[in-house]
């Protein structure tokens, strides 16, 4: 038998803004993001180079991994809250990390309940949730590259240059064959363009994008 001890207080809009930044992003401020899209799971990992970007090529380019595979993305968020657990920085467990859940060009529920319970296990809870009409290109330079044009449902618009690389594969080609592309585009290589995480993060989650750029994620 347990004893039910409450408090019962006006709930209102403020009330759930505090209590999303009580929660602790363990994921994003290590620089992995996770997602649902067209109701398919991924994780994105920071690549490895091992340099700093040494040109401005390089420096206008992010690099991650993405892992695909339900049962790899379980094991991998699991790993990184446990090891953040054992670290002692917030061992609290009802913290909650909060996750990139994007629904692109669908109207229809993003997963069902049996399919998100891995979520609850674990305490994960959707911090950004958008819409983004996607046109995609596929051109052939020496490889494919992936060009992709996003518009996203609260006003941003943007391209993506994409080239995917094996692990251990040539960087350096990738590289090129993006520089390329933009240059048949008539890009300007000024300065990197903000994603459309960034932006909904920076309109929408100040607070934490201002972690973010301290702990120089973004």
């Amino acid at each position: 038998m347990t004893v039910e001890v409450e408090r019962k207080f006006v709930c209102n809009a403020e009330i759930m803004g505090k209590l999303q930044d009580i929660g602790d992003f363990i994921l994003t401020l290590k620089d992995f993001w996770l997602r649902s899209r067209e109701g398919l799971w991924e994780l994105k990992c920071p690549a490895v180079s091992g340099t700093t970007p040494d040109n401005e090529t390089e420096a206008l380019c992010t690099r991650y991994r993405e892992i695909t595979s339900l049962p790899l993305i379980q094991s991998e968020v699991g790993r990184i809250i446990s090891e953040h657990t054992a670290e002692g920085s917030e061992s609290n467990s009802s913290q909650r990390e909060q996750i990139d859940k994007v629904a692109e060009n669908k109207d229809t529920e993003i997963c069902s309940a049996d399919d998100t319970k891995w979520l609850t296990d674990l305490n994960l809870i959707c911090f950004a949730e958008f819409k983004t009409k996607r046109c995609s290109y596929m051109l052939k330079r020496d490889g494919a590259v992936r060009v992709d044009l996003d518009q996203a449902d609260f006003g941003y618009c943007v391209g993506e240059i994409e080239v995917l690389v094996p692990e251990g594969g040539d960087m350096n080609a990738a590289l090129q064959r993006i520089t390329s592309t933009a240059a048949e585009l008539g890009l300007s290589c000024e300065k990197r363009v903000k994603g459309k995480m960034d932006v909904y993060l920076q309109r929408f989650q100040p607070d934490h994008y201002a972690k973010l750029l301290n702990a120089h994620i973004l």
